[in-house]
């Protein structure tokens, strides 16, 4: 998931209640929200470009670990496939590409293999209210070893709720 800018659909928590955890691209916009997620289940994030300074004492810029044989790096603003942000190229040149990228901050879905790094990019859109975008979205998806599967677009209903 990724730009809630302070708001989170219930519906979410219905989304993802057989979920091992919960990934949250940045743009949170309240550390509150953070602390609901956390106490739903266990939650990774990174900080976006509107989060304050409360949320970005507890988020990094980049959030890299592993689940089962996949290694995930997390950030807000990555750019698109190929056409990278320069922090992003930065950290991917120095520590490696993972097998996932997930990002956030265009409020564009967006699931592609990026052939230069050979990861799979996967921004799951804006599940806010605030922006441009029309749909709000999730991404809901399975790690099994090194797997990656069941991908599904979970469609939370339109922007102006």
């Amino acid at each position: 998931m990724s730009d809630t800018h302070g708001w989170i659909d219930p519906k979410v928590y219905q989304h993802f209640k057989e979920v091992d955890e919960v990934w949250h691209a940045g743009d949170i916009g309240d550390v509150q929200l953070i602390d609901d997620l956390r106490a739903f289940k266990p939650t990774r994030f990174v900080y976006g470009n509107i989060d304050d300074h409360k949320i970005r004492l507890e988020a990094p810029e980049f959030n890299r670990f592993k689940v089962e044989g996949v290694e995930v790096l997390m950030t807000h603003i990555a750019g698109k496939p190929m056409k990278y942000s320069k922090p992003l190229y930065d950290e991917l040149e120095k520590n490696g590409a993972p097998k996932i990228l997930v990002c956030g901050h265009s409020h564009i879905l967006l699931v592609k293999m990026d052939a230069c790094y050979k990861m799979l990019w996967l921004n799951p859109g804006a599940c806010g209210y605030k922006g441009f975008h029309k749909v709000r979205t999730l991404l809901r998806f399975e790690i099994d070893g090194e797997n990656i599967q069941n991908m599904e677009v979970i469609e939370l209903g339109d922007r102006n709720r």
